[in-house]
Protein backbone atom coordinates (compact mmCIF):
# COMPACT_ATOMS: atom_id res chain seq x y z
CA UNK A 1 0.00 0.00 0.00
CA UNK A 2 0.99 3.63 -0.55
CA UNK A 3 1.92 6.15 1.96
CA UNK A 4 -0.75 8.73 1.17
CA UNK A 5 2.26 11.77 2.44
CA UNK A 6 4.43 10.34 -0.68
CA UNK A 7 2.09 11.47 -2.81
CA UNK A 8 1.20 14.89 -4.35
CA UNK A 9 -1.33 15.34 -6.76
CA UNK A 10 -1.72 18.75 -9.04
CA UNK A 11 -2.83 19.85 -12.58
CA UNK A 12 -0.38 20.23 -15.27
CA UNK A 13 -1.92 21.42 -18.13
CA UNK A 14 -5.33 20.56 -17.87
CA UNK A 15 -4.43 17.35 -16.51
CA UNK A 16 -4.68 15.85 -12.64
CA UNK A 17 -1.61 14.44 -11.99
CA UNK A 18 -0.85 12.44 -9.10
CA UNK A 19 2.55 11.34 -8.49
CA UNK A 20 4.63 9.29 -6.06
CA UNK A 21 5.42 5.57 -5.02
CA UNK A 22 2.27 3.75 -4.70
CA UNK A 23 0.26 6.24 -6.58
CA UNK A 24 -1.50 3.12 -8.46
CA UNK A 25 -2.92 2.42 -5.20
CA UNK A 26 -5.17 5.50 -6.27
CA UNK A 27 -6.88 3.99 -9.26
CA UNK A 28 -10.02 2.04 -7.95
CA UNK A 29 -10.74 5.44 -5.47
CA UNK A 30 -10.14 7.80 -9.03
CA UNK A 31 -12.34 5.25 -11.07
CA UNK A 32 -14.93 5.82 -8.39
CA UNK A 33 -15.00 9.65 -8.47
CA UNK A 34 -14.79 9.59 -12.54
CA UNK A 35 -18.20 7.62 -11.99
CA UNK A 36 -16.80 4.26 -13.49
CA UNK A 37 -18.07 0.76 -12.85
CA UNK A 38 -16.68 -1.39 -15.28
CA UNK A 39 -13.42 -0.66 -16.43
CA UNK A 40 -10.97 -2.29 -19.01
CA UNK A 41 -7.38 -2.64 -18.27
CA UNK A 42 -5.51 -2.16 -21.56
CA UNK A 43 -1.72 -3.10 -21.37
CA UNK A 44 0.40 -5.73 -22.68
CA UNK A 45 2.20 -8.77 -21.37
CA UNK A 46 5.22 -7.61 -20.32
CA UNK A 47 3.32 -5.15 -17.98
CA UNK A 48 1.17 -7.98 -17.04
CA UNK A 49 4.17 -10.34 -16.57
CA UNK A 50 5.85 -7.46 -14.00
CA UNK A 51 2.88 -8.02 -11.87
CA UNK A 52 1.82 -4.40 -12.28
CA UNK A 53 -2.03 -5.47 -13.79
CA UNK A 54 -2.00 -7.65 -10.59
CA UNK A 55 -1.41 -4.24 -8.29
CA UNK A 56 -3.96 -2.26 -10.59
CA UNK A 57 -6.68 -4.87 -10.08
CA UNK A 58 -6.52 -4.71 -6.65
CA UNK A 59 -7.11 -1.36 -6.48
CA UNK A 60 -9.98 -1.96 -8.60
CA UNK A 61 -11.27 -4.42 -6.17
CA UNK A 62 -10.88 -2.47 -2.94
CA UNK A 63 -13.06 -0.10 -4.97
CA UNK A 64 -16.22 -2.41 -5.57
CA UNK A 65 -15.31 -2.62 -9.35
CA UNK A 66 -15.44 -4.93 -12.16
CA UNK A 67 -12.50 -5.38 -14.45
CA UNK A 68 -11.22 -6.55 -17.17
CA UNK A 69 -8.11 -7.03 -19.07
CA UNK A 70 -7.01 -6.12 -22.86
CA UNK A 71 -2.87 -7.17 -23.09
CA UNK A 72 -3.12 -7.62 -26.79
CA UNK A 73 -1.46 -4.54 -27.35
CA UNK A 74 1.87 -4.66 -28.93
CA UNK A 75 4.96 -2.32 -29.82
CA UNK A 76 3.62 0.37 -32.05
CA UNK A 77 0.16 -0.94 -32.22
CA UNK A 78 -1.86 -0.85 -35.55
CA UNK A 79 -5.22 0.29 -36.34
CA UNK A 80 -5.60 -3.94 -35.96
CA UNK A 81 -5.11 -4.23 -32.46
CA UNK A 82 -7.56 -1.15 -31.48
CA UNK A 83 -10.08 -2.56 -33.07
CA UNK A 84 -9.58 -6.05 -31.25
CA UNK A 85 -9.71 -3.91 -27.91
CA UNK A 86 -13.06 -2.01 -29.42
CA UNK A 87 -14.34 -5.68 -29.92
CA UNK A 88 -13.31 -6.51 -26.46
CA UNK A 89 -14.32 -3.30 -24.53
CA UNK A 90 -17.58 -4.02 -26.26
CA UNK A 91 -18.48 -7.24 -25.14
CA UNK A 92 -17.52 -6.09 -21.89
CA UNK A 93 -19.40 -2.93 -21.14
CA UNK A 94 -16.61 -0.93 -20.55
CA UNK A 95 -17.79 2.35 -19.41
CA UNK A 96 -13.94 3.58 -18.30
CA UNK A 97 -10.62 2.72 -19.99
CA UNK A 98 -6.96 3.07 -18.18
CA UNK A 99 -4.35 2.76 -20.25
CA UNK A 100 -1.39 1.10 -18.45
CA UNK A 101 1.87 1.25 -19.80
CA UNK A 102 4.81 2.21 -22.29
CA UNK A 103 3.25 4.63 -25.17
CA UNK A 104 2.21 2.05 -26.82
CA UNK A 105 -0.73 0.93 -24.31
CA UNK A 106 -1.71 4.61 -23.89
CA UNK A 107 -1.83 5.19 -27.26
CA UNK A 108 -4.34 1.90 -27.62
CA UNK A 109 -6.64 3.00 -25.01
CA UNK A 110 -7.14 6.15 -26.08
CA UNK A 111 -7.54 4.65 -29.52
CA UNK A 112 -10.12 2.03 -28.33
CA UNK A 113 -11.87 5.35 -26.82
CA UNK A 114 -12.23 6.82 -30.51
CA UNK A 115 -13.77 3.79 -31.93
CA UNK A 116 -15.59 2.57 -29.14
CA UNK A 117 -17.63 5.85 -28.77
CA UNK A 118 -17.65 7.06 -32.42
CA UNK A 119 -17.75 4.11 -34.64
CA UNK A 120 -15.82 3.74 -37.99
CA UNK A 121 -11.72 3.32 -38.50
CA UNK A 122 -9.12 4.98 -37.00
CA UNK A 123 -8.15 6.74 -40.52
CA UNK A 124 -11.56 8.80 -40.08
CA UNK A 125 -9.31 10.17 -36.93
CA UNK A 126 -6.24 10.80 -38.34
CA UNK A 127 -5.87 15.03 -37.62
CA UNK A 128 -7.11 16.45 -35.11
CA UNK A 129 -11.16 16.60 -33.48
CA UNK A 130 -12.82 14.28 -35.56
CA UNK A 131 -14.69 12.92 -32.73
CA UNK A 132 -18.24 14.16 -33.42
CA UNK A 133 -19.40 12.74 -29.59
CA UNK A 134 -18.21 12.17 -26.44
CA UNK A 135 -15.82 9.83 -25.57
CA UNK A 136 -15.34 7.50 -22.50
CA UNK A 137 -13.29 8.88 -18.84
CA UNK A 138 -10.27 7.70 -19.15
CA UNK A 139 -6.65 7.07 -16.91
CA UNK A 140 -3.15 6.94 -17.57
CA UNK A 141 -0.32 5.10 -15.96
CA UNK A 142 2.75 5.10 -18.04
CA UNK A 143 5.01 2.36 -16.78
CA UNK A 144 8.59 3.86 -18.37
CA UNK A 145 9.72 7.20 -17.99
CA UNK A 146 9.40 8.25 -22.03
CA UNK A 147 6.82 9.09 -24.55
CA UNK A 148 4.95 12.00 -22.28
CA UNK A 149 1.67 10.03 -24.12
CA UNK A 150 -0.45 10.48 -20.50
CA UNK A 151 -0.25 14.09 -21.40
CA UNK A 152 -1.13 14.04 -24.61
CA UNK A 153 -4.76 14.18 -26.50
CA UNK A 154 -3.23 11.92 -29.50
CA UNK A 155 -3.04 8.57 -30.30
CA UNK A 156 -0.22 7.66 -32.30
CA UNK A 157 -1.61 4.43 -34.31
CA UNK A 158 0.16 2.94 -37.03
CA UNK A 159 -1.88 1.47 -40.16
CA UNK A 160 -0.92 -2.35 -40.29
CA UNK A 161 -0.09 -2.26 -44.34
CA UNK A 162 2.31 0.39 -44.44
CA UNK A 163 3.13 0.79 -40.81
CA UNK A 164 2.66 4.75 -41.15
CA UNK A 165 2.20 6.44 -37.87
CA UNK A 166 -1.46 8.32 -37.94
CA UNK A 167 -1.66 10.76 -35.47
CA UNK A 168 -5.49 10.62 -34.16
CA UNK A 169 -6.22 13.83 -31.73
CA UNK A 170 -9.09 15.19 -29.91
CA UNK A 171 -8.95 17.09 -26.65
CA UNK A 172 -11.56 14.86 -25.47
CA UNK A 173 -9.30 11.92 -26.25
CA UNK A 174 -6.91 13.16 -22.81
CA UNK A 175 -6.53 11.33 -19.96
CA UNK A 176 -8.81 12.89 -17.26
CA UNK A 177 -6.64 11.76 -14.43
CA UNK A 178 -2.50 10.48 -14.72
CA UNK A 179 -0.99 8.36 -12.23
CA UNK A 180 2.91 8.66 -12.12
CA UNK A 181 4.06 5.75 -9.84
CA UNK A 182 8.03 5.31 -9.84
CA UNK A 183 7.42 1.71 -8.30
CA UNK A 184 6.64 0.86 -11.66
CA UNK A 185 9.63 2.36 -13.75
CA UNK A 186 11.88 0.53 -11.66
CA UNK A 187 10.82 -2.90 -13.04
CA UNK A 188 11.11 -1.51 -16.63
CA UNK A 189 13.94 -3.47 -18.84
CA UNK A 190 17.17 -1.69 -18.87
CA UNK A 191 16.87 -1.15 -22.90
CA UNK A 192 13.35 -0.33 -22.97
CA UNK A 193 13.85 2.45 -20.11
CA UNK A 194 17.05 3.36 -22.37
CA UNK A 195 15.22 4.09 -25.46
CA UNK A 196 11.99 5.60 -23.34
CA UNK A 197 14.74 8.77 -21.72
CA UNK A 198 16.14 9.46 -24.59
CA UNK A 199 12.63 9.62 -26.70
CA UNK A 200 12.09 12.08 -23.81
CA UNK A 201 14.84 13.85 -23.85
CA UNK A 202 14.13 14.06 -27.71
CA UNK A 203 10.39 15.52 -26.95
CA UNK A 204 12.04 18.62 -24.62
CA UNK A 205 14.40 19.55 -27.10
CA UNK A 206 12.70 19.20 -30.33
CA UNK A 207 9.13 20.81 -28.53
CA UNK A 208 11.57 23.72 -27.09
CA UNK A 209 12.74 24.63 -30.63
CA UNK A 210 9.03 24.36 -32.39
CA UNK A 211 8.15 26.93 -34.74
CA UNK A 212 4.69 26.62 -32.89
CA UNK A 213 6.12 27.15 -29.52
CA UNK A 214 4.80 28.72 -27.12
CA UNK A 215 6.05 30.80 -23.32
CA UNK A 216 4.05 28.03 -21.65
CA UNK A 217 5.68 24.98 -24.14
CA UNK A 218 8.73 26.04 -23.67
CA UNK A 219 8.59 26.48 -19.29
CA UNK A 220 7.86 23.01 -19.80
CA UNK A 221 10.42 21.82 -22.21
CA UNK A 222 13.05 23.60 -19.79
CA UNK A 223 11.84 21.97 -16.92
CA UNK A 224 11.93 18.82 -18.54
CA UNK A 225 15.00 18.96 -20.11
CA UNK A 226 16.47 19.75 -16.81
CA UNK A 227 14.89 16.83 -15.10
CA UNK A 228 15.76 14.08 -17.61
CA UNK A 229 19.46 14.71 -18.40
CA UNK A 230 20.06 15.31 -14.91
CA UNK A 231 18.60 12.07 -13.78
CA UNK A 232 18.67 9.60 -16.82
CA UNK A 233 21.90 7.98 -16.23
CA UNK A 234 21.46 7.56 -12.60
CA UNK A 235 18.23 6.09 -13.32
CA UNK A 236 19.46 3.78 -15.86
CA UNK A 237 22.66 2.31 -13.29
CA UNK A 238 20.00 2.65 -10.28
CA UNK A 239 16.43 1.67 -11.47
CA UNK A 240 15.35 0.91 -7.85
CA UNK A 241 16.55 4.83 -6.45
CA UNK A 242 12.58 5.76 -6.04
CA UNK A 243 13.46 9.68 -5.74
CA UNK A 244 15.17 9.63 -9.50
CA UNK A 245 12.57 7.50 -11.15
CA UNK A 246 9.84 10.00 -9.67
CA UNK A 247 11.83 12.77 -11.51
CA UNK A 248 12.45 10.91 -14.83
CA UNK A 249 8.28 9.71 -15.06
CA UNK A 250 7.79 14.30 -14.03
CA UNK A 251 10.15 14.92 -16.83
CA UNK A 252 8.47 13.20 -19.45
CA UNK A 253 5.47 13.77 -18.63
CA UNK A 254 6.28 17.48 -18.74
CA UNK A 255 7.82 17.03 -21.96
CA UNK A 256 4.84 15.42 -23.55
CA UNK A 257 2.76 18.42 -21.90
CA UNK A 258 5.18 20.45 -23.80
CA UNK A 259 4.52 18.74 -27.19
CA UNK A 260 0.58 18.87 -26.52
CA UNK A 261 1.04 22.92 -26.38
CA UNK A 262 3.61 23.12 -29.99
CA UNK A 263 4.67 19.98 -31.48
CA UNK A 264 8.18 18.05 -32.30
CA UNK A 265 10.44 18.78 -34.78
CA UNK A 266 12.79 16.84 -38.17
CA UNK A 267 14.30 14.10 -35.74
CA UNK A 268 11.07 12.80 -35.38
CA UNK A 269 10.17 13.12 -39.07
CA UNK A 270 13.03 11.29 -39.49
CA UNK A 271 12.79 8.49 -36.57
CA UNK A 272 8.96 7.62 -37.67
CA UNK A 273 10.09 5.98 -41.36
CA UNK A 274 12.95 4.31 -39.77
CA UNK A 275 10.70 2.23 -37.25
CA UNK A 276 7.92 1.99 -40.21
CA UNK A 277 10.44 0.59 -42.57
CA UNK A 278 13.39 -0.60 -40.69
CA UNK A 279 12.03 -1.86 -37.25
CA UNK A 280 14.11 0.29 -35.17
CA UNK A 281 12.67 1.04 -31.82
CA UNK A 282 11.16 4.62 -31.64
CA UNK A 283 13.47 5.82 -29.20
CA UNK A 284 16.36 4.34 -30.61
CA UNK A 285 15.68 5.62 -33.91
CA UNK A 286 15.30 9.35 -32.51
CA UNK A 287 18.52 8.96 -30.54
CA UNK A 288 20.07 8.61 -33.70
CA UNK A 289 18.48 11.25 -35.16
CA UNK A 290 18.49 14.08 -32.74
CA UNK A 291 22.46 14.87 -32.68
CA UNK A 292 22.87 15.78 -36.34
CA UNK A 293 18.98 17.73 -36.59
CA UNK A 294 20.29 20.06 -33.40
CA UNK A 295 23.61 20.76 -35.32
CA UNK A 296 22.00 21.63 -38.70
CA UNK A 297 18.98 23.44 -37.14
CA UNK A 298 21.97 25.48 -34.70
CA UNK A 299 23.57 26.39 -37.75
CA UNK A 300 20.35 29.05 -38.88
CA UNK A 301 18.16 31.39 -36.57
CA UNK A 302 15.67 30.65 -34.39
CA UNK A 303 17.40 27.52 -33.61
CA UNK A 304 21.03 28.45 -32.55
CA UNK A 305 19.29 30.92 -30.82
CA UNK A 306 16.81 28.80 -28.78
CA UNK A 307 19.33 26.22 -28.22
CA UNK A 308 21.67 28.30 -26.53
CA UNK A 309 18.30 29.45 -24.41
CA UNK A 310 18.49 25.95 -23.81
CA UNK A 311 21.52 24.26 -23.13
CA UNK A 312 24.35 26.77 -24.92
CA UNK A 313 25.40 26.14 -28.60
CA UNK A 314 24.14 23.73 -30.44
CA UNK A 315 27.09 21.61 -30.46
CA UNK A 316 27.73 22.02 -27.06
CA UNK A 317 23.42 20.40 -27.16
CA UNK A 318 24.50 17.57 -29.59
CA UNK A 319 27.79 16.04 -27.53
CA UNK A 320 25.40 16.09 -24.66
CA UNK A 321 22.99 14.53 -25.87
CA UNK A 322 25.67 11.97 -27.46
CA UNK A 323 26.99 11.27 -24.11
CA UNK A 324 23.58 10.58 -22.55
CA UNK A 325 23.26 7.94 -25.78
CA UNK A 326 26.38 6.34 -25.44
CA UNK A 327 25.49 5.98 -21.17
CA UNK A 328 22.29 4.30 -22.03
CA UNK A 329 24.20 2.47 -24.32
CA UNK A 330 21.88 2.83 -27.68
CA UNK A 331 23.42 2.56 -31.15
CA UNK A 332 25.31 5.40 -32.63
CA UNK A 333 24.88 4.94 -36.18
CA UNK A 334 22.18 4.06 -38.92
CA UNK A 335 24.47 1.06 -40.11
CA UNK A 336 24.78 -0.49 -36.72
CA UNK A 337 20.58 -0.91 -37.32
CA UNK A 338 21.07 -2.96 -40.65
CA UNK A 339 19.84 0.48 -42.27
CA UNK A 340 21.20 -0.48 -45.59
CA UNK A 341 22.89 3.35 -47.52
CA UNK A 342 20.46 2.58 -50.95
CA UNK A 343 17.19 3.05 -49.04
CA UNK A 344 18.16 6.61 -47.03
CA UNK A 345 16.58 8.44 -50.04
CA UNK A 346 13.40 6.81 -50.01
CA UNK A 347 13.34 7.39 -46.03
CA UNK A 348 13.99 11.20 -46.26
CA UNK A 349 10.83 11.23 -49.10
CA UNK A 350 8.56 9.70 -46.58
CA UNK A 351 10.51 11.86 -43.28
CA UNK A 352 9.47 15.02 -45.57
CA UNK A 353 6.06 13.99 -45.57
CA UNK A 354 6.03 13.43 -42.14
CA UNK A 355 3.37 16.49 -40.19
CA UNK A 356 6.49 16.90 -37.64
CA UNK A 357 8.55 17.91 -40.13
CA UNK A 358 6.45 21.46 -40.62
CA UNK A 359 7.21 22.26 -37.20
CA UNK A 360 11.30 22.10 -37.16
CA UNK A 361 12.24 25.54 -36.77
CA UNK A 362 14.70 25.27 -40.03
CA UNK A 363 12.25 24.15 -43.26
CA UNK A 364 13.31 20.94 -43.75
CA UNK A 365 12.57 18.96 -47.35
CA UNK A 366 13.53 15.85 -48.70
CA UNK A 367 16.96 16.92 -49.52
CA UNK A 368 17.58 18.49 -46.19
CA UNK A 369 16.74 15.20 -44.26
CA UNK A 370 18.24 12.92 -46.95
CA UNK A 371 21.61 15.11 -45.92
CA UNK A 372 20.86 14.41 -41.99
CA UNK A 373 20.31 11.12 -42.78
CA UNK A 374 23.73 10.74 -44.61
CA UNK A 375 25.61 12.40 -41.53
CA UNK A 376 23.62 9.65 -39.12
CA UNK A 377 24.46 6.70 -41.26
Amino acid sequence: MSDPAAIWTADVGGVRVHAGPGALDRLGALVRELGGGRVLLVTDRGVRAAGHVDTALASLGRAGLAAEVFDAVEENPTSLHVEAGREAAAAFGADLLVGLGGGSAMDGAKGINFLLTNGGRMEDYRGFGKAARPLLPSIGVPTTAGTGSEAQSYALISHPDTHEKMACGDRKARFREVLLDPCLAASAPRRVAAAAGIDAVTHAVESYVSRAGTPVSKMLAREAFGRLTAHLERFLAVPEDLHTGGDMLLGAHLAGAAIEASMLGAAHACANPLTARCGIAHGVAVGLMLPPVVRWNGTAEPGAALYRELAGSAPELSTRIEHLRAAAGLPERLRECGVEAALLPALAEEAARQWTAGFNPRPADAASLLALYEEAF
